[in-house]
């Protein structure tokens, strides 16, 4: 019983972990992408028309409709220099609320007075030691011009523009590190994109669902365009996260097999030990199937006591870990510090299930060997 309570006590805590991981995930995708995002089925950017913006716009459910223009620069602060992403959004992306909460230095906004500002991820600003204080310092952006071959002016290779730093924010890493948010108007200019836009980014209504709407969007949109929904956006990172957690149920659940010969060589040499007991039992008028259905009632007190076990253990050690956290991640993070956790009903009904299942087929071969007791020999 200890055996299989240890064992599905593992893989409930395992497979809560991952869960876990995979609504963290979520949750920072959610802080940073939009809850619908409309891109070009093929390339990384569609041209725009009045009539496109108008027939998202009045699409049922959609609140906020903002053009995006996004792309790799070379961007320069003094002497330090890195790639990264510049986005370049419409001035009403602010009011979509994803970066409430995401700020760490400066002014949430796109423009001071008339002059447009960027805001730049922790790890960029860190890496190019921006000091949002110094008025003498701006960003220099570079993005490259496609020019014909024999071009001798270097200057002619790539566009140059300036823009001060307004703020930093901080989201996780990965964002943090390759993240810069500027104007939409900066960036068309800085692209030289013209009426091209990399995606369009929706906020829902709250009285409508996502789903819904993004169905509503694919019936009305002509050819050529996806629209993604937050998990689509990362459908790749997603299912890897949920391809380990099966590998990992299944090595689990092997693991478990492993340990289930306990049972099957303790049933075995009980039908050995009792050979005498069975046989008076048959001299008194038992069948085989009497006497075979008590070696497997013992291996399903066995199976279901010790899964009962392993499951209460296993939801409250993630219950504990999800109050209080006692495990952390060996790292500080702007948004979890300790290994996430999450219950799911389906996973204890499957770890119970193979538990059982496993358990119970550990004693048929005991059960059989008692039934095949010979009655003349060992009375």
């Amino acid at each position: 019983m200890l055996v299989v309570a240890v064992g599905t006590c593992a893989l409930i805590i395992v497979l809560s972990v991952f869960n876990g991981l995979e609504d963290l995930i979520r949750s920072l995708y959610n802080t940073f992408d939009a809850e619908l995002r409309i891109v070009a089925e093929k390339g990384k950017t569609f041209e725009l028309t009045p009539e496109l913006l108008e027939l998202v716009r009045t699409t049922e459910g959609v609140e906020i409709v903002t053009e995006v223009a996004e792309d790799n620069a070379l961007i320069r602060y003094q002497d330090a220099e890195k790639v990264v992403k510049i986005k370049g959004v419409g001035p009403n992306f602010l009011e979509q609320g994803r970066m409430q909460g995401t700020l760490l230095q400066g002014e949430l906004s796109l423009q001071k007075g008339n002059v447009p500002v960027a805001i730049l991820g922790a790890g960029v600003r860190n890496a190019l030691s921006v000091a949002l204080e110094n008025e003498f310092y701006v960003l220099r952006i570079y993005y490259p011009r496609n020019v014909r071959p024999g071009t001798l002016d270097p200057s002619k290779y790539y566009v140059q523009q300036n823009i001060k730093p307004g703020a930093v924010f901080s989201i996780e890493k990965q964002y943090d590190d390759n993240y810069v948010f500027v104007p939409l108007e900066f960036a068309l200019n800085l692209f030289d994109y013209g009426n091209r836009r990399s995606s369009l980014e929706i906020k829902t209504t709250d009285k409508v669902s996502i789903s819904r709407v993004q169905r509503r969007l694919k019936e009305r949109l002509p050819e050529g365009f996806l629209v993604q929904n937050s998990d689509e956006q990362h459908s790749s990172l997603l299912k890897a996260i949920q391809i380990e957690k099966l590998f990992v149920y299944l090595a689990f659940t092997f693991i478990l097999g492993v340990a289930s010969f306990n049972i099957f060589f303790s049933l075995t040499m009980l039908a050995i030990d009792k050979k005498r007991d069975i046989a008076v039992l048959f001299s008194m008028g038992a069948t085989t199937g009497l006497v075979r259905r008590i070696f497997l009632y013992e291996g399903a007190i066995i199976a279901f006591t010790g899964a009962l076990l392993g499951l209460l253990l296993g939801i409250v050690i993630v219950l504990i870990q999800e109050e209080w956290g006692l495990v952390g991640m060996g790292m500080q993070t702007s948004v979890e510090s300790a290994y996430p956790v999450q219950l799911m009903w389906t996973d204890l009904l499957f770890t119970a299930i193979s538990t059982a299942f496993i358990t119970l087929l550990a004693s048929f071969h005991p059960a059989s060997l008692a039934a095949r007791t010979p009655t003349a020999q060992h009375i």
